[in-house]
């Protein structure tokens, strides 16, 4: 497992002719060769790290550059942690759906909305059923509207082959 991706070059490493060195606490040092900057980070105990590689010309600075790794990948921990990955749940349904059943996906859909998740609401038109598309876009458009409070509908009802289907998406905290 990788730490962090952006790789830096590190004292000895640095060969651009001249490199404009900040300190360990951000003031700037000037432009200079290298081989200074590299004598004074060696005085004061610390590395030479190119931070800015494309800058003209490149800045370095002064720091302890295994401190800096591990609080950088205890940031990216922190950020990961935080992370929500959305889902995308799928409730299937006939068109001859029952009102318990309907009750029951709909409970199991707010759920799944409540935890941040989208959901996909389908129905599935099996045989003569495919004449009756009508009756699938009814029970769709109920579901959204059972959903409205607390789902925005991304899409009407839509016909794919013998399926229909809606996305329905929690709505921002803040409104």
């Amino acid at each position: 497992m990788t730490i962090s991706k952006q790789v830096h070059e590190l004292n000895e490493d640095i060969r651009d002719p001249e490199i404009r060195l900040i300190g360990p606490t951000g003031e700037q040092l000037g432009l200079m060769p290298p081989a200074q900057a590299l004598r004074i980070a060696e005085e004061q105990n610390l590395d030479l790290v190119k931070i800015s590689p494309q800058a003209k010309p490149p800045v370095c600075k002064l720091m302890n550059y295994g401190k800096f790794r591990f609080e950088q990948s205890k940031r990216e921990k922190e950020a990961r942690k935080n992370q929500h990955v959305v889902e995308i749940k799928e409730i299937r349904m006939s068109p001859g759906i029952d009102i318990g059943d309907f009750n029951t996906k709909l409970r199991n859909a707010l759920k799944f909305i409540a935890d941040g998740n989208r959901v996909k609401v389908s129905v599935r038109f099996r045989g003569r059923e495919m004449a009756h598309t009508d009756i699938g876009r009814d029970l769709l458009t109920r579901f959204a509207e059972q959903c409205a409070e607390c789902a925005n509908l991304d899409r009407p009802p839509k016909l794919e082959g013998r399926m229909m289907s809606i996305f329905l998406s929690p709505k921002p905290a803040g409104k």
